[in-house]
Formats: structure tokens, sequence, C-alpha cells
């Protein structure tokens, strides 16, 4: 696409808070000194780190959706590019499933970035997506993970392409939804529109994580996949949508039984409608670093259930995350990845309080996934936003749980239009060196760019160093 088509794309994208092509994630970059302690080195067997591809799912459906012949050329060509394993999206943002599963509905149609701008392909076929890939992977030697978005169950697409999943098609789950802090009220995000709010209206639309039915459900989910033979299981958007999420009734009533108060000023005491998450005020209500600390005590204990769940079903499963390797800023979803032994207080005081490294999930992770996310200008470095730094970080903070990491390489500051073979290359080795593994997001953009040959000389280079 020609540049003014592609930044009017990001714009709407970014508002609305779904993909561009296939955008991992939205992150504000902010440059900081974690002021960390020195990063665990990882161990010395480089040729048994993962080396790990990402498959997002909507953004590579027109290839894979029908066509299990494709799926065998190119996980054929991951493997002759040194990569190890796969990571195959099968709950995209709009909630349904690329697996068997009698808690959602089999997904028909994604959205993708075509010549004539966002569009939907359409699936024909009846064959099991996910099966088809782990055949092809059992073929050509390569682990294969499952990776769910979690906590979603809807989109509503710009372009005039309509809406789509659960939340969308079932009225009576509507409660099911997260709960927005916004300036004009509590409301419901099933209630927004594009008039009163265009910034939320668009987008993926939450489940809320403090909702008991939402977890079950969402459990009863992770149990079926748990079925197939995949090596591993990863959480993806295990968290809350963003700073003005949840204030639903059942997360008033947990938070007060969480502090052993009734809150009698909901949710001004908590956060005043309308505070950005970054920067925060130099003050902020009384009970705000509590509201942080419960927030992350509520998805450290669905991770904790939801590892408990896989392990029933495969005991031999690893059980993992994506997160984005911003954690200074990263209380805004809340979600602490770090280990319980990092003490997240003595670094963030202005947010965390002595209870929050209680609910860092780290440790209840078989590997987690960082993303490192960094421009093509800031691949080396020992802080946040360098692909390496956000991996030494990581690494120091989650322990001795697996930890890989790497980058976006089609969005971001110069990784845009392709043409950086020698910073994708860069990559292996900054990630590589700094903890357990890498990854890089997404096939796609391998494709697109054809880094195929810089991926393969990036492992290549990065196993022979001495």
């Amino acid at each position: 696409m020609n540049r003014k088509n592609f930044v009017a794309a990001l714009l709407l994208l970014t508002l609305s808070g779904m993909s561009l092509m296939s955008c991992k994630k939205e992150a504000k970059e902010i440059t900081r000194d974690w002021g960390d302690p020195d990063p665990v080195t990882p161990g010395n067997d480089k040729s048994k780190k993962p080396r790990i591809v990402w498959i997002d799912a909507a953004a590579n459906f027109p290839d894979y959706a029908n066509n299990k012949t494709k799926i065998q050329q190119d996980v054929k060509k991951i493997k002759d590019a040194g990569l190890t394993a796969i990571v195959l999206d099968v709950r995209p943002t709009m909630g349904d499933a690329l697996f068997q599963t009698s808690q959602v509905d089999q997904v028909h149609k994604l959205d993708y970035w075509s010549d004539a701008g966002y569009v939907f392909y359409e699936r024909t076929e009846t064959w099991d997506y996910l099966q088809a890939f782990i055949d092809a992977c059992r073929t050509e030697g390569l682990k294969i993970y499952a990776a769910i978005n979690t906590f979603v169950a809807g989109n509503k697409y710009s372009y005039g392409l309509g809406q789509q999943g659960l939340l969308f098609r079932d009225n009576s789950k509507k409660d099911w939804a997260s709960t927005m802090n916004h300036p004009s009220g509590l409301i419901n995000v099933m209630d927004l529109d594009a008039t009163t709010d265009p910034d939320n209206d668009y987008g993926t639309k939450f489940l809320n994580p403090h909702n008991d039915a939402v977890q079950q459900f969402l459990l009863n989910i992770i149990g079926d996949l748990a079925k197939y033979n995949v090596d591993g299981i990863i959480l993806d958007r295990a968290r809350f949508n963003n700073f003005q999420t949840d204030f639903s009734p059942q997360a008033k009533s947990k938070f007060e039984t969480y502090i052993g108060e009734t809150v009698t000023n909901f949710p001004n005491d908590v956060i005043v409608p309308g505070t950005s998450y970054y920067p925060l005020p130099a003050t902020m209500p009384k009970y705000f670093k509590q509201w942080m600390a419960f927030r992350a005590k509520t998805i450290h204990d669905f991770m904790e259930k939801a590892r408990t769940k896989v392990k029933s079903v495969n005991n031999k499963m690893e059980f993992g995350v994506y997160v984005g390797g911003w954690y200074s800023t990263y209380y805004d979803v809340g979600v602490n990845w770090a280990g319980p032994d990092y003490n997240t207080a003595q670094f963030y005081p202005s947010w965390a309080n002595s209870d929050y490294k209680n609910y860092g999930y780290g440790d209840l992770m078989d590997i987690t996934m960082i993303g490192a996310y960094a421009s093509t200008s800031s691949i080396y470095g020992s802080t946040e936003w360098t692909v390496e730094g956000f991996c030494k970080r990581a690494k120091s903070m989650i322990g001795s749980n697996t930890v890989v990491g790497g980058p976006d390489v089609g969005n971001g500051s110069g990784w845009t239009g392709g043409g950086k073979p020698t910073q994708v290359a860069q990559t292996v080795d900054a990630a590589m060196s700094a903890c357990d593994g890498y990854f890089i997001f997404d096939l796609i953009h391998i494709k697109k760019y054809d880094y195929w040959s810089a991926v393969k000389k990036g492992i290549d280079d990065y196993l022979s160093k001495p």
C-alpha cells in the first residue's frame, strides 16, 4: 500500500485496538532506567534454546484457512530457516475457535489487509485447522504451541465490516463484558457507540476477568484445547483491556472483600474517571495502589487455575503466556508477569505497594514469551525499548523458568515497509544472548518481506559464535 494509505490505516487501527496486518500489541514507548538487578545468565547450550515464530490467525487466514498444502509448505520453510517451533493462534480476538470445542462457534471468516483495504476472508473447509498444523509440524520435527486470545469474545470492525463474536450474537452474555470507568460514568463496553466514544467503540470487546462465569467458560475452552497433541498452550491477552477496566459490580464487591472495607465513593476513591495511566498524577486516590495489587491478584489467580486445568489434562504439556516487555507500564492491563521474588514496589513505588509482588505469576509459567518490540535502531541495549534490554530485564525478573523474547518485524519504528534483513538477523543475537530463546512476530511479515534468509543468518551466526 502507499504511504498515505498506510498512515491512514495505522491511525484507524490504533484507535480501534485492531491489528495492522498482524500487529501484535499496541504499546506506548517510554524510555526508563529500570534499576533492576543484573540479569540471570542463560544456559550455555545454544542449540537447545527455542526459536519460535508466531502465526497470527487473521493475518495468515487467506493462506491457510482452506489450504493444507500451503500449511505443509510453509512449515517446511520455517524448519529450513532454523526455527524450532511455531505458536499458532487458534482463538483470534473475535473469540471463536480454530479447534474443536463445545464452548464457542468455529471461525468462518476473519479480516485481513488486502489490496482493496480490510476485507473478510471466508473459510469453506471443515477439516481441523489446528490438527493440520500439528500434522505438518510433526512431519518436520517442529514443536507446536497453541495460543488463544483469552479475555475476549467479539470484534466490532471498522471499514463497515460489521461485528462478530459471542458478545454480539448472545445478548444474555452482556454482563460477561467489561465495565469501563468512563468519564461519563460506569458503562458496559457493549453500550459504547461511535458518537459518544469513537476511540473505544470499535475493536476487540474484552470479557470481565472478575466474573466467575467468564473464568469458568475460559477454563473449559483451555481444557478442550489441552486435549490436542500440542507441546504447549500460550495465553495471549490474559489481562484487562486497559486502565479503565474492569469496574463492574463484581469488581467492586471482590475488591471490598480483598481490602476488608466498603468503598463508598466508587470508582473515584480508586481511580478518578478520565485519569490516564501514564504519566500518573502526582496524587492518586487512597485505594489506588491496593486496586493495582487487586487487579494483578485477579489475573494471577486465574493463571493458577488455567495452569491446573492444562496439567490436569496433560501434565507434560507446557503452560505459558505472551506479554509485552514494557513492565514499567504494564500495570495498565493489570498484569504482574515477574516472578514473586521480584520486589516491584522497590523500583516502582508510584504504583506498586508491598503486596503487589505477591501476585507475580512468572513462577507459574513453563515458558514466558516477551514482546521485545523495539525499533530497528534500538536492538542492543540494557533498558526498556531495546530488544536486548527487554529480554535481559524479563529474564532477571522472572528467574529460572524459560523466557524467550523477540521483535515485531512488521510494525513499529523502522520496521514498516520491510527492507531490514540486517536488523532482523541482529534481533536473533540480541534476544538469544539475553534470555533463553527467540521468538519473532509474525510469520506474515517474514513472508511479505522475504526475511527467510535473514532469520536463518541470524540463527546461524548466533549458533556459530564462540
